[in-house]
């Protein structure tokens, strides 16, 4: 894996606004967007009583070291309102650091590469379009061929909608 990804997600208010208010706060943070996915409509992961989320991918570039991107990506959740009251619940923004080049970390309060990835059509879907055939650090295996073999069923559709 050569670069770093961010997951963004929203289901509630304004999505496709809260998405790209979140990519504002981020390269204010001077973290600079190299390349994005598409947009995807996704049924809800965990939780199912709630609305759809959108989600996409991000490429970024920064000089912050994991634990430090991290923080920005907590800060800017923040600064948007995002309340944390129910893993996988609804939420105004969510942002998850997916790989930070070939690091591999493990500890209380993060883990790269996310520990979904494989299991998650919606963070496969997006990755697959920018990343496609970047290799998994752990499982050594690309985006495309780790969203051929996942069996996660829920829908996740491509919007007509741009960042």
């Amino acid at each position: 894996m050569n670069g770093i990804y961010l997951l963004l997600g929203s289901n509630l208010g304004d999505r496709l606004d809260n998405l790209r208010i979140a990519i504002r706060l981020l390269q204010r943070e001077k973290i600079k967007i190299l390349n994005e996915s598409s947009i995807y409509e996704t049924e809800p992961w965990g939780t199912r009583d709630q609305p759809w989320f959108y989600n996409a991918v991000l490429q970024i570039e920064t000089s912050f070291k994991e634990n430090e991107l991290l923080a920005v990506c907590l800060k800017v959740e923040e600064e948007m309102g995002r309340k944390r009251s129910e893993k996988w619940g609804a939420r105004l923004i969510d942002i998850d650091i997916l790989y930070y080049k070939d690091s591999v970390v493990e500890s209380d309060n993060l883990t790269i590469p996310h520990p979904g990835i494989k299991d998650r059509r919606f963070t496969l879907m997006p990755l697959s379009e920018i990343a496609g055939e970047e290799t998994h650090p752990v499982f050594g295996k690309s985006q495309v061929i780790l969203l051929s073999k996942c069996t996660d069923e829920l829908d996740c559709r491509l919007t007509d909608f741009h960042l």
